[in-house]
């Protein structure tokens, strides 16, 4: 009778380790499908960051000027519209340049300057941006 008993406990331990081990398969499956679900909304508000600090320090405006909300509108639409969705790559891996030939160009001059003052000022927003994560 003893060793029955100690048969079955076995077999309930192992049972649960094995459904532990299932749930955190699934909870990390969960993880990934949430992180993915809001990346578009992660780089919509680093580029509306990367621009701010751009009109901010490097053109001394107060709050955005024209040309610059112009450029966050038009991130944000080509975000929105983006073929890749919530699989996108960062712009710069990305193999479709989807952005007009003259605000590409701006774009760039936004990222250069505040790409290196994100460190700063948004470090684990900078960090996951240059991750691609």
């Amino acid at each position: 009778m003893y060793i029955v008993d100690i048969t079955k406990e076995y077999l309930t331990t192992l049972e649960v380790e094995n459904k532990q081990v299932e749930l955190k398969i699934k909870q990390s499956e969960i993880l990934k499908m949430i992180e993915n679900l809001d990346k578009i909304e992660r780089e919509k508000s680093t580029v509306k960051i990367m621009i701010a600090l751009y009109c901010k320090k490097k053109e001394g405006n107060k709050t955005l000027c024209h040309e610059c909300k112009s450029l966050t509108d038009y991130a944000l639409a080509r975000l929105d519209n983006c073929k890749f969705g919530n699989s996108k790559p960062t712009c710069k891996k990305c193999p479709i340049h989807c952005y007009k030939p003259e605000m590409r160009a701006k774009i760039k001059q936004v990222m250069s300057f505040s790409g290196p003052l994100m460190i700063f000022f948004h470090p684990i927003m900078a960090l996951r941006h240059l991750l691609g994560r």
